[in-house]
């Protein structure tokens, strides 16, 4: 009665703010219908033809060489740029984009892999009135709607919890949620709901249950954004368009108009990153869709001209599935910074974050130890006292750059915007910054429609409402059971490559080697805990993966998921990609390495690794400390001070248990801190020191050595897994 009570209250106080969004909303989404229907009857008149098969990266270049004059050139593979270039093609101009490094290898693979309106936006429109923040959220609404309808492979609606710890709070969060809803329309994605105290638990039981009123579940999308990114550049391949990674732009070309006597951009003077040939490649016009590098393209244009970018780190983590439900996301409006914080569950994962940290521009970001204590401190708060929450757990940890801009259109140049901004400059440079991702085909409408007025385009209106991006067509929720019936495949590898190709998986599966087995008939793992195969390798090749990091960060995303795992996978990508293209023994080992670094530095390596150092310090009780060395001792039986690889051998071969000597090489490499080949009792110590403390988890050597004392009388067989995980007889 007292919840209803406040509830009716707070919708009375607030009934003049709904009734004016409930308007504002429906004649914002009229507007919208309108515009779809005239999208729709262009679209009907003209028919776009497809590619059946996507050109070679060396067709394409041959393409961008040899055009005497393209209509669009598009710099910048990201999101926003592919947007460009697909809604450029679709109107029927010569499109071409050029990206310096792969499709989404910044910040659109490094998202929250969300794609929502903003619920704290919302929040700030309605108690500030600001028209604009409210125009933002029903705009990334509408936006959200059509990204699941055009790529549901890809994508797919995610319920996420708020959790409610003061009375006060459920009236308010309710209409706010409500509200949201509300501003969805027709578009919304599933009613949002409160939930008593017990089925919050029952639904989310790792939540912190102490002084817990309630919770409200809301509903946004969730997707794989850089396979999302990569289907967009794809589809606008597969439309037309030359497109090309590794293709870095060295200046602008630039000319005098003969007319106005102004100078005008007319193309760019590009670079093969990967041969280092140049060449021009000309166009009318010239979209900047560089994310945070926008403004090194601006001064390419005018040294002159001020910064308007203003970029800020995001690090996100990812731990264990058994963090979060399957199905069920959580929110934590109100962290110790004042900012949101998500809590995930994604690709079988969790994901947390993220901070908001200044930082420079750097095709390189790299997450810190404090971002990363942070977001686990965050989600201390919000898990019971039953769950611990172990530095060890993080998997994985990145860092994305947000360009946020400020509006060289706006007499307040120093303020920054939270839309998106489209600017053409003197010479007709047309720039697009800020924005989000949910966001990016608006953007890349409002864009276009910019440099079709600007230099005088003739284009027809935006299609790319509603049209299917690759992998869509043909698929259904249910393809994944042709892939297991038709070629005998897991299925949790089948429902893997539905999701994640649509209806081009069966391409994959054609490709998938047999393994030899009864089950399954096709399909080896790259990693046996990941549902990733060695064909997908092979066909991320036809997709312009050009490097190891491209597959397991892009066109996989096990370097987003697992480090280890990814670290591990490398040596065979590597042999299937260099047998495909050729690669000398010299070129293997720049790739290895390159991988190596890109996962030490950029996913977090580094910070997991540094958790377990020569300089760790052994805090171990006096019992604990005879316990461990009893152990280490049965290993070293002649009291060297050390165990080596034969050492680990003898004892496991006492337990009549076989393990492959590179592998033991791996096991015994984690913990060997100085590198010379053996692992010392300090070392060991430190070890059980950070497994401790939960600085350290899943420890091969560690579940090993204890399994194996458990098991030395009864010489029972065992076999361990490489997550630390898996004990079976």
């Amino acid at each position: 009665m007292a919840f209803r009570k406040a509830v009716k209250g707070t919708v009375l106080v607030g009934g003049g703010a709904v009734a004016t969004v409930f308007g504002l909303s429906q004649l914002s989404q009229y507007r919208k219908k309108h515009s779809h229907l005239v999208s729709v009857e262009a679209s009907e008149c003209k028919p776009l033809q497809m590619h059946k098969s996507l050109p070679s990266r060396e067709n394409q270049l041959q393409a961008l060489q040899q055009t005497c004059e393209f209509d669009i050139l598009v710099i910048g593979g990201g999101a926003t740029g592919s947007g460009c270039a697909l809604d450029a093609v679709s109107r029927g101009l010569k499109t071409a984009l050029v990206e310096r490094d792969d499709f989404s290898s910044g910040t659109s693979s490094r998202s929250t892999k969300l794609i929502h309106g903003g619920v704290r936006y919302l929040q700030k429109a309605i108690m500030k009135l600001d028209f604009d923040q409210y125009r933002m959220v029903k705009e990334a609404l509408h936006e959200r709607s059509n990204l699941l309808e055009i790529a549901p492979h890809l994508s797919s609606p995610l319920p996420i919890m708020l959790p409610v710890y003061k009375w006060w709070q459920l009236p308010y969060y309710w209409v706010g949620i409500k509200l949201y809803d509300l501003v969805a329309g027709s578009q919304c994605l599933k009613s949002s709901y409160v939930l008593s105290k017990s089925r919050a638990l029952e639904l989310f039981p790792m939540l912190q249950k102490d002084r817990l009123v309630g919770a409200i579940v809301y509903y946004d999308g969730q997707h794989n954004d850089a396979r999302m990114n990569l289907a967009i550049a794809l589809t606008a391949a597969r439309y037309g368009a030359a497109i090309a990674n590794y293709t870095e732009v060295m200046h602008l070309l630039k000319k005098t108009d003969s007319n106005s006597g102004k100078s005008r951009v007319y193309g760019a003077r590009c670079r093969d990153v990967l041969t280092g040939q140049e060449f021009d490649v000309k166009a009318k016009c010239v979209i900047n869709a560089t994310g945070p590098f926008t403004d090194s393209v601006r001064k390419m244009d005018d040294q002159e001209v001020p910064n308007i970018c203003q970029p800020s780190a995001g690090v996100h983590i990812v731990m264990p599935g058994y963090y979060s439900p399957d199905n069920m996301g959580l929110l934590d409006p109100s962290t110790s910074d004042g900012r949101v914080i998500f809590f995930l569950p994604w690709q079988k994962m969790t994901i947390a974050g993220t901070t908001d940290t200044a930082t420079e521009v750097t095709p390189h970001p790299i997450p810190t130890e404090e971002d990363i204590n942070f977001i686990l401190t965050e989600v201390r708060n919000y898990l019971s006292c039953d769950v611990e929450v172990r530095r060890g757990d993080v998997l994985a940890a990145w860092s994305g750059i947000r360009p946020l801009v400020t509006d060289p259109n706006s007499k307040d140049t120093q303020s920054i915007s939270r839309n998106h901004v489209v600017h053409v400059s003197d010479s007709g440079l047309v720039t697009i910054a800020g924005g989000k991702w949910t966001t990016y085909r608006s953007m890349a409408q409002d864009t276009i429609d910019a440099a079709v007025k600007a230099h005088g385009l003739h284009a027809g209106p935006c299609k790319t409402v509603g049209l299917l991006l690759q992998g869509a067509a043909g698929w259904s929720p249910t393809l994944y059971i042709r892939l297991v019936q038709d070629y005998g495949m897991e299925s949790e590898v089948a429902q893997h490559l539905a999701s994640t190709f649509g209806d081009k998986a069966f391409e994959v599966a054609k490709l998938a080697q047999v393994t030899g087995k009864r089950w399954p008939i096709v399909g080896k793992r790259l990693v046996s805990e990941f549902p990733y195969i060695e064909s997908e390798i092979e066909y991320g090749i036809q997709e312009y993966a050009c490097t190891a990091v491209d597959m397991i960060a892009r066109r996989t995303r096990l370097a987003f998921l697992n480090v280890q795992a990814a670290d591990e996978a490398l040596p065979r990508i590597i042999e299937i990609m260099g047998k495909k293209l050729k690669w000398s023994e010299q070129k293997k080992k720049e790739e290895l390495a390159e991988a190596k670094k890109f996962l030490y530095y950029e996913m977090g390596y580094k910070a997991r690794s540094e958790q377990l150092t020569d300089r760790s310090e052994i805090t171990l009780s006096p019992t604990d400390i005879e316990r461990y060395k009893k152990r280490f001792h049965m290993f070293d039986k002649e009291g060297k001070g050390f165990i080596t690889v034969l050492d680990v051998q003898r004892v496991l071969e006492s337990i009549n248990f076989q393990i492959n000597e590179s592998a033991l090489h791996e096991i015994l490499n984690e913990v060997d801190l100085n590198k010379n080949g053996q692992v010392e009792l300090n070392e060991f110590l430190q070890l059980m020191t950070a497994i401790q403390k939960g600085s350290i988890s899943g420890s091969r050597l560690a579940v090993l050595m204890k399994a194996a004392e458990e098991n030395i009388s009864r010489r029972d067989v065992i076999s361990v897994d490489r997550s630390g995980g898996g004990l079976r007889k």
